[in-house]
């Protein structure tokens, strides 16, 4: 397994999957409502014009989130489940 990063630093067209989520409190328990789990593929899907929000896509979603949302959520680059 590669390094972990944040799910933040993805990049519009780069995928990954997720390791851990970190997030506590009430942005951690909707994440973790959302399905962004430990095992699930997420993809960048874009950014707005201002750099913040992203779109991901992951689990046949797409969800905006704030980078400072989605800074506890680890990601590993590689096979994907």
């Amino acid at each position: 397994m590669g390094m972990e990063f944040p799910l933040s630093r993805l990049e519009p067209g780069e995928s990954a999957v997720v390791s851990r989520v970190e997030t506590g409190g009430a942005m951690g328990r909707r994440l973790r409502d959302l399905g962004l789990i430990a095992g699930t593929a997420v993809t960048c899907l874009g950014r707005s014009p201002w750099g913040d929000p992203s779109a991901y896509g992951f689990r046949g979603a797409v969800v905006a989130l704030r980078a400072r949302d989605c800074a506890g959520v680890r990601c590993t680059r590689g096979a994907q489940p």
